[in-house]
């Protein structure tokens, strides 16, 4: 009989954490959870813990943290909520712990996954914050601590299926630039094509959208999501952030990196061929089917997920991206070819954004026209280490807010970044 598998899922609270609860309960025989961390909804940890008895629970919010205890305490649960400053540190790097989920969404997911790297666990990417702000630092840790990373991600998921095993299963990282498989012309690989749904406003106009307001952002049409992840598909920043990871993911240039617009969500993503193949990895719109392949890769289980019917599939569409109406793919290529930490300055400034936006502070298309303002006013030097990356998120946050409470007119940036 295989060992079962002990996993940790940082953002257990939220759709991916949620998600990944599914399939573990429906593999009772794989897996059990050992630990679980959130931010502040003490409501569904507690009934997490409840349900599934972890060893561990935490949560980043103080308060939160002590009404966790208090209930936990008072129904006698042999949980132990560990104390928020050591937490991360303490349950990503166990020993007891085998696979850690990253479903932290944002720059706030980078630190514990850098550490389930460093100590050499099999990470489940769904935070693709992490490899956008540091990938070249996520991909050494993961070397020198020998972890595997599989792509969680939808598309990069999709990506992963359909690359050949001898790039799959390279370290356990999917870095096409270390053997023969590389991607470009003349490889055997010639480009990724990564699909987007276009979001709820994929036939807007520019006009209509400057009057579009929360909630219709927050509705997508295909995937239910996070608050987060939900503005920036309306966006198409999901579709630029996905552009940086694949490229860390895969060692691929982002000139070898399509986008297609397709609006049923069937298509995850595709893998172009020099022999004119294309291989595509279709399915529901459902991410229990990433989550249970990364969990089992290189085997399959049972996702919980009904089989596509492609009697009921009708016609698929495919309709290239428009940078004008949604310039925040365009930023997201502009970063990485800027290059040194660029690509965490948009990440940085895009949370800000995004979340001025759900608090009503500006409008759906000042996202866009916050991005580009900050990104193109920092000449940022290459971060060479995790207190470098937070020392910049800090400052490219700080300045987003003054632009952001100055009516977006122009301010100083702080010295030494402009």
């Amino acid at each position: 009989m295989a060992k079962i598998e002990t996993v940790a899922i940082f953002g257990s609270t939220g759709s991916i954490g949620v998600n990944t609860v599914k399939v573990i309960r429906n593999n009772p025989d794989r897996y059990r959870i050992s630990a679980l961390c959130a931010h502040k909804n003490v409501e569904l940890l507690f009934l997490q813990c409840q349900q599934l008895q972890p060893r561990f629970a935490a949560m980043a919010d103080p308060q939160a943290s002590d009404e966790l205890t208090r209930r936990l305490k008072a129904i006698q649960s042999a949980t132990v909520v560990l104390p928020v400053s050591s937490a991360h540190e303490q349950i990503a790097s166990s020993p007891d712990i085998d696979v850690v989920m990253a479903g932290i969404v944002g720059f706030a997911g980078l630190e514990s996954t850098l550490i389930a790297a460093r100590s050499g666990k099999r990470i489940l990417l769904a935070n693709k914050e992490a490899m956008v702000v540091a990938g070249d630092l996520l991909i050494a840790a993961a070397r020198q601590g020998g972890a595997t990373i599989v792509p969680v991600d939808s598309e990069h998921n999709a990506i992963f299926q359909c690359l050949p095993d001898k790039m799959a299963r390279t370290t356990g990282l999917m870095q096409t630039g270390t053997n023969d498989a590389q991607v470009g012309q003349g490889h055997e690989i010639r480009s990724l094509v990564l699909t987007a749904s276009g979001g709820p406003f994929r036939a807007y106009s520019t006009e209509q959208m400057e009057s579009v307001t929360v909630a219709q952002a927050l509705k997508h049409p295909n995937w239910s999501m996070g608050a987060k992840i939900s503005v920036d598909s309306a966006t198409m920043m999901n579709k630029g952030l996905e552009i940086i990871e694949a490229s860390y993911l895969f060692g691929v240039d982002e000139a070898n990196i399509e986008v297609v617009v397709h609006p049923q969500s069937v298509i995850h993503s595709m893998v172009r061929y020099c022999d004119g193949s294309v291989l595509a990895q279709l399915g529901r719109a459902d991410m229990r089917t990433p989550i249970a392949h990364a969990l089992a890769w290189p085997s399959r289980i049972d996702a919980g997920v009904e089989p596509l019917d492609f009697h009921l599939l009708g016609g698929l569409e495919f309709i290239p991206p428009d940078d004008t109406r949604f310039p925040c793919l365009a930023l997201a290529r502009e970063a990485m070819r800027r290059g040194n930490s660029a690509t965490g300055v948009l990440n940085a400034a895009n949370e800000v954004a995004v979340q001025s936006f759900i608090d009503e502070r500006i409008g759906f298309i000042d996202v866009a026209r916050i991005n580009a303002y900050v990104l193109r006013s920092y000449n940022s030097e290459k971060s060479r280490t995790i207190n470098d990356l937070c020392a910049l998120d800090q400052k490219v946050r700080r300045y987003t807010v003054d632009y952001i409470d100055n009516g977006m007119s122009p301010v100083k940036p702080p010295a030494g970044v402009i």
